[in-house]
């Protein structure tokens, strides 16, 4: 059973704000989580909030990842933008050594890569896709770790890479069967009540099971829980976490 030793427990997408657009609440989340998915420009962020935001983290002592994803700043990253093979592996390395350069201009390291929105997804189902991310990441450093959906076809190829995979899971997201997430176009998607994001955290850690939207309950391993900084209950939820995570209720 996991428990709350676990380094990358609680994770959350961060730094997303740019120019006069706030995104998310970063200030009051980064001090209660363990890991920070920081955005890289092309869905969110600019250089002034990302470099912002790895301060913010150091200063937690909160594990930093670079959250890369399709250039799809009009779509925060969540639309599927054909490119060539060549092409996302070169606006991988872009996004992913921009992060990695800012972090260690600030005395810190990078830790893993977490692909973003439809990358995220489409490489969880697409083998092909998948490869190109791989490749990319290890081109840049093959000690850095790339977190991805818990129960895909990633774990696999990330090991076979011969590179560490943080399996990851929801607590803000509505499974389907397959264990894919519920795409945001439909009624359901996303978990905006902090109890019922956090009872799912719970029971994927204590039993190793979620309840889907069509509510199976199936096997599921995690190692590491995912907030979006941009959900507006996105704080309630970390603070609910911390909480539970603290209390003598929960087997540490």
């Amino acid at each position: 059973m996991l428990t709350m030793n676990t380094p990358y427990l609680i994770n959350c997408d961060v730094g997303e704000s740019y120019g006069n657009f706030s995104v998310g609440d970063d200030s009051r989340i980064i001090p209660l989580i363990h890991a920070a998915n920081i955005a890289c420009g092309m869905h969110g962020g600019d250089p002034y909030h990302i470099e912002r935001t790895i301060n913010m983290a150091l200063e937690h002592q909160v594990i930093i990842g670079a959250h890369p994803g399709y250039p799809d700043i009009q779509g925060f990253g969540r639309r599927i933008i054909p490119m060539k093979e060549e092409e996302l592996s070169s606006f991988l390395k872009y996004q992913i050594c921009a992060l990695k350069g800012l972090v260690e201009a600030n005395g810190g390291v990078l830790d893993y890569v977490k692909p973003h929105g439809a990358l995220y997804n489409h490489m969880a189902k697409n083998q092909k896709e998948a490869q190109v991310v791989i490749n990319a990441i290890k081109s840049i450093d093959p000690n850095l770790k790339i977190m991805g959906l818990a129960g895909s076809h990633l774990k696999k190829l990330v090991t076979e890479a011969k590179m560490d995979f943080i399996a990851e899971a929801f607590a803000d997201r509505a499974y389907e069967n397959d264990l894919s997430l519920r795409s945001r176009s439909l009624d359901g998607a996303l978990i905006k009540v902090p109890e019922k994001a956090i009872e799912q955290v719970i029971s994927i850690l204590k039993s190793q099971k979620v309840t889907t939207y069509a509510g199976l309950k199936i096997t599921l391993e995690a190692e590491s829980f995912c907030i979006h900084g941009d959900n507006p209950a996105a704080f309630l939820i970390a603070q609910g976490l911390n909480q539970q995570f603290k209390s003598s209720h929960f087997a540490s």
